[in-house]
């Protein structure tokens, strides 16, 4: 009987634990964790409700850069050529309602743009196992006019000699070509850091995953695959941002062009996956099957 009781006490504490590694904490003054396994995200409903902080126990893969533009992840409409440069403010840096908040989901609300008549909710839950954490992006036409867009996400990862960029695409898709020095290999392309006398940017078609390794971590960043022609005009599926002295990098993915008719909606989903690298980040099949047996 005594066995028996012990069994149970144990088994209800291994499920709590499980339970209870993948929550939501946090406030809006202080800013929002959320766990899932090792892995915290870091969110600021003050600043644009942007993930400022992305980590495995205590390695950090999000840029801490403290120059405006340059560190975190954060949401922007597209195309870009819609409301030019600097970001929408009411998107970027302004301040998200707590629309909501549970034990494992938090949901922020942006405020409607003055530039363009839109206003976007994020939505951030842990995987009830463990292997990721799930951003729910929506885009609410809040005007009274027929608009096209495309939700677009931007993350500034730490800069690393030894940093890996790689995504499931042939190097001669990306445009323009040779700019970004990436190399084919295992049918997918890769690019290791390097100087150059200027900043550069890439677009490419790839196949719903976009992937850096550094600091002995792997980030993998999942989402709908869409075909060459659902981009926005002048935008891709897949870019990457690179400036001249491998300081600052950028992950960007996008997701299709959709016509929102008034009070309408898209909610587009990213996937964040964060796991301990064990072997050198290099170009191989090895490190492809990785990726691919993780999102799987």
């Amino acid at each position: 009987m005594k066995t028996r009781t012990l069994l149970a006490a144990l088994t209800a504490a291994a499920t709590f634990c499980t339970v209870s590694a993948q929550t939501v904490s946090g406030s809006a003054d202080e800013g929002f964790q959320i766990k899932a396994g090792n892995v915290t995200m870091t969110v600021s409903a003050k600043e644009g409700g942007k993930i400022m902080s992305y980590k495995y126990d205590d390695k950090e893969m999000l840029s801490q850069l403290r120059m405006q533009n340059q560190y975190g992840s954060t949401f922007w409409t597209s195309p870009q050529k819609e409301w030019n440069w600097p970001p929408v403010t009411e998107f970027d840096r302004a301040a998200y309602t707590v629309e909501s908040q549970a034990a494992q989901s938090l949901t922020l609300t942006s405020q409607v743009a003055r530039k363009l008549p839109f206003q976007i909710q994020k939505q951030y839950t842990p995987d009830s196992k463990g292997k990721y954490i799930r951003i729910s992006y929506t885009i609410i036409n809040k005007g009274e006019e027929t608009r096209k867009v495309a939700p677009w996400e931007i993350s500034r990862v730490v800069a690393d000699e030894e940093g890996l960029i790689f995504f499931d695409a042939p190097v001669e898709g990306i445009t323009p070509a040779n700019l970004i020095p990436f190399k084919g290999q295992a049918g997918a392309s890769w690019y290791n850091f390097e100087t150059a006398p200027q900043n550069r940017k890439i677009n490419a078609d790839g196949k719903g995953w976009l992937a850096y390794a550094a600091n002995g971590l792997l980030m993998i960043k999942k989402f709908d695959d869409i075909n060459p022609s659902q981009p926005a005009p002048d935008e891709a599926e897949i870019q990457v941002y690179v400036n001249q002295g491998k300081t600052y990098i950028e992950l960007e993915s996008q997701g299709e062009y959709k016509t929102l008719e008034p009070g309408q909606s898209l909610t587009w989903v990213v996937d964040w996956y964060l796991i301990p690298l064990k072997d050198k980040a290099e170009p191989s099949a090895k490190l492809l099957d990785l990726v691919r047996n993780t999102i799987k």
